[in-house]
C-alpha cells in the first residue's frame, strides 16, 4: 500500500513514512499527505480575518489569532471532509484518470461504507471547532454547504467547474470576517470576488494534469474548454483578481504597504502564466503549488496594513 501513493503525493511524504498502514487510505482521503489544498482553503480565512481587523481597528489581537487558530484546525479538517465526499462522489471516474487512479477508494485500499464512515467523523469534529464561533460564522457556514455539495457534479455538466470550486473554496473569506465583526461589507465581497478569479487561474492551471483523460471519459473542465487560449484566459483572470484586491483596499483604506505587496502579488501571478506549460504535468503541478505563498502574501498585505 505505502507503494501505491497517488501520483501527485511524493513517496516519502510523513503519511508514507510515519503512519502505521491501516491509517494510511484514510490519510489519503483526508490530503494529509498533499496539504496544498488545506492551505488554499485556509488562506481564504485569514483574509477575513486580518480585513476585519483592518476595517474595525477595535479588535484586541489575541482574539484574532485565536480565531486564526480555529481556522487552521478547521481548515485542515473540513478540506479533508470535502475530498473524502468528492472521492465518494467520483470514485467510478478517478479509476480512469492516470492522476487519480491510486486513489484509495478506487486502488480497493478503502470501502464505500469506511469512506462515509470517515466522513462522518470529520465532520463532527468540524462541528466541535465551529462551535466556538459566533453565530454569524455558524450561519455562514450552514449556507456554505450547498455549494461544497454541488461542486464535485460540476465537471459533468459545465465546462466551469473551477467556478463552482472557487465560490465554495473561498467562502472562508466571509466566516474570516463574520468571525471578528459579526457582520458583512462591501469590501469582503470585493475580495471574496478577487479570490474567486484567483481559483478560477490557478485550478485551470491544475486541471490541465487532467485534460487528456478528462476529456476521454467526458468529464469537463475550463482546461478543456480554453486547451491553447489558457494563457489569455490567465492573463484576464488573473488580472481581474488583482483588480479585485486593490478595489479591496481602496475601499478598506488600506495603507502604502498594501499596495506594495499586492505589486508583487500582481508579479507573482504574472509568473504563474509565464511559466505554466499546459502540455507538462510536473510544471502545471508547480505552479499551482506555488499558491501557498501567494495566500500567504496575500494576507501579510491586510495584515500590514493596519
Amino acid at each position: 500500500m505505502r507503494d501505491q501513493s497517488p501520483a501527485d503525493a511524493s513517496n516519502n511524504n510523513w503519511v508514507n513514512q510515519f503512519l502505521p498502514t491501516p491509517f494510511i487510505p484514510y490519510a489519503r482521503l483526508a490530503r494529509l499527505d498533499r496539504p496544498i489544498g488545506s492551505w488554499l482553503l485556509f488562506w481564504p480565512c485569514l483574509w477575513g480575518v486580518w480585513l476585519a481587523q483592518l476595517e474595525t481597528g477595535l479588535i484586541p489581537l489575541s482574539q484574532t489569532f485565536y480565531i486564526s487558530a480555529l481556522f487552521a484546525v478547521g481548515a485542515i479538517v473540513m478540506r479533508g471532509a470535502g475530498c473524502t465526499y468528492n472521492d465518494i462522489v467520483d470514485r467510478d471516474y478517478d479509476g480512469k484518470v492516470e492522476r487519480t487512479r491510486n486513489r484509495p477508494l478506487p486502488a480497493g485500499q478503502i470501502t464505500v461504507k469506511q469512506a462515509w464512515a470517515f466522513l462522518i467523523v470529520q465532520c463532527l469534529i468540524g462541528l466541535c471547532v465551529l462551535l466556538q464561533f459566533n453565530i454569524q460564522t455558524i450561519i455562514l457556514v450552514v449556507l456554505s454547504l450547498a455549494p461544497i455539495a454541488i461542486y464535485p457534479f460540476m465537471k459533468r455538466f459545465t465546462w466551469w467547474p473551477q467556478l463552482f470550486l472557487g465560490i465554495a473554496f473561498n467562502w472562508g473569506v466571509f466566516m474570516g470576517y463574520a468571525a471578528l465583526a459579526s457582520n458583512l461589507s462591501v469590501t469582503v465581497g470585493l475580495v471574496y470576488v478577487a479570490a474567486i478569479f484567483w481559483t478560477i487561474g490557478y485550478d485551470t492551471i491544475y486541471a490541465h494534469q487532467d485534460r487528456e483523460d478528462d476529456d476521454l471519459i467526458g468529464l469537463k473542465s475550463s482546461a478543456i474548454r480554453l486547451g491553447d487560449k489558457t494563457y489569455i484566459a490567465l492573463w484576464v483572470i488573473y488580472g481581474l483578481s488583482a483588480l479585485s484586491f486593490l478595489a479591496a483596499g481602496l475601499m478598506a483604506f488600506a495603507g502604502l504597504w498594501f499596495y506594495l505587496i499586492m505589486g508583487a502579488v500582481a508579479l507573482h501571478l504574472a509568473w504563474q502564466v509565464l511559466n505554466t506549460d499546459i502540455n507538462d504535468s510536473d510544471k502545471c503541478l508547480a505552479v499551482f503549488k506555488s499558491n501557498r505563498i501567494l495566500g500567504f502574501i496575500i494576507m501579510m498585505a491586510f495584515a500590514l496594513s493596519l
